[in-house]
């Protein structure tokens, strides 16, 4: 049978979709680019916001209604939130975020009977659920090292989602980017939903940057994420020490008042960022920082705002994701008051503003100097692709993708 399968929301996803996609693959499915013709639909859900969780549902009730002949099969974070309202609509095979490793036995056991699948889970009180994969649909590969969260910050529904921290194997780590290595993956992102937060037996985060540095065929590694409070003293040493870890941290800050960081319940304050912020370039003076900032939190004055705006100009940050603010139910911060809508979006088009400026500015710094870049498309004879530290380059000429070519930058 065919299948076709949609992921929403962030790098934890699309790496479990690609596992997903393996498995079935491996049980003898056919993956269909084309819905239209496939026999088995999988959405893979987010609700980090309620715009994903909006963006989710309507996805799902338009194959409801477009694709009544086929297998629908919903999984993922917007599942495992709102499970009284996906449990009514008409879906054949309902599971949160425990599972999908299982989903080739559950489809199958599914085509046997035809009787609906719902199955969830407490995920406070899971363990690492093992997921490995051999090859990536994408030029650059991901491996999910850990799972969950602890931080409970006040507007954050994903520690409801996904559970406690965990973490996988650290000699799987290692054999599976091994794997990855010989397939023709040179750069490696590592992933999780708390990534900086990785432990297994003792061994860290540095531990496995410092492993993964030795695997020869492995050009660079990324991290998706770190928090401010991660980078001790060992990982700046591994910094220092491995050339091959990517010239790009992304470090979500939130917010540029240590009010609003208070009322978050973020673990640092300005000080703090800004000390680790400058450890950091004294040891990779041209390491592009990018972050996270979540606009008109409860509690926002403008002043608030306007300490953001400078502290951003302060730090610098390359590239700034915003978000506005948006209510999780049962949530510390949904229970605060609230800021209008008008604010918030003229509060994320101010920030999205400077961010576009920073990030210029970060570009120029590098114009007429040579980079290497990672060639992941080539369309019409042109190659595009990323540097290490993270910036989009187009490159007119036809290069082979999944290599790595020195480009000036114009």
């Amino acid at each position: 049978m065919k299948f076709n399968i949609i992921t929403f929301g962030c790098k934890v996803n699309q790496y479990e979709s690609n596992m997903m996609k393996e498995s079935l693959l491996h049980h003898n499915f056919c993956y269909e680019e084309n819905i239209d013709d496939c026999d088995i639909i999988i959405v893979n859900t987010c609700t980090v916001t309620n715009t994903a969780d909006k963006k989710c549902l309507k996805t799902i009730k338009s194959f409801i209604n477009k694709y009544n002949n086929k297998i629908l099969v919903v999984c993922g974070c917007s599942a495992q939130n709102k499970q009284e309202l996906y449990k009514n609509l008409k879906i054949d095979i309902l599971i949160g975020n425990k599972d999908k490793s299982k989903i080739a036995k559950i489809i199958t056991n599914y085509l046997k009977d035809k009787n609906r699948f719902i199955k969830f889970y407490n995920n406070r009180d899971l363990e690492f659920e093992n997921m490995v994969i051999n090859n990536f649909n994408h030029v650059r590969a991901y491996i999910k090292i850990e799972d969950g969260c602890d931080n409970f910050c006040s507007y954050c529904i994903i520690p409801f989602v996904r559970g406690s921290v965990r973490c996988k194997d650290y000699d799987v780590i290692l054999k599976e980017a091994k794997c990855l290595a010989d397939n023709n993956h040179c750069e490696i992102v590592l992933t999780g939903i708390h990534t900086g937060r990785y432990n297994f037996n003792n061994l860290d985060l540095s531990d496995l940057l410092n492993d993964l540095c030795k695997i020869e065929k492995i050009k660079r590694i990324r991290i998706s994420s770190i928090e401010i409070t991660e980078l001790n003293d060992k990982f700046m040493e591994t910094l220092k020490n491995n050339p091959k870890i990517c010239n790009h941290l992304h470090i979500p800050l939130q917010s540029g008042s240590d009010v609003i960081l208070k009322k978050m319940n973020r673990k640092y304050d300005l000080q703090y960022f800004l000390d680790k912020i400058k450890v950091i370039r004294s040891i990779r003076p041209d390491i592009s920082i990018t972050t996270d900032i979540i606009v008109g939190h409860p509690y926002e004055t403008e002043e608030e705002f306007n300490n953001t705006l400078a502290f951003v100009n302060l730090v610098k940050f390359s590239k700034i994701h915003v978000f506005p603010y948006s209510i999780r139910e049962n949530t510390a911060s949904s229970r605060m008051p609230q800021i209008d809508e008008v604010t918030k979006k003229r509060r994320v088009k101010e920030l999205i503003n400077l961010s576009s400026k920073l990030e210029k500015e970060y570009y120029d710094k590098f114009k007429g100097k040579k980079l290497d870049v990672l060639v992941e498309e080539c369309h019409n004879g042109i190659s595009m692709g990323h540097t290490s530290n993270y910036l989009y380059v187009t490159i007119h000429k036809k290069l082979e993708i999944g290599k790595i070519y020195e480009y000036e930058l114009h």
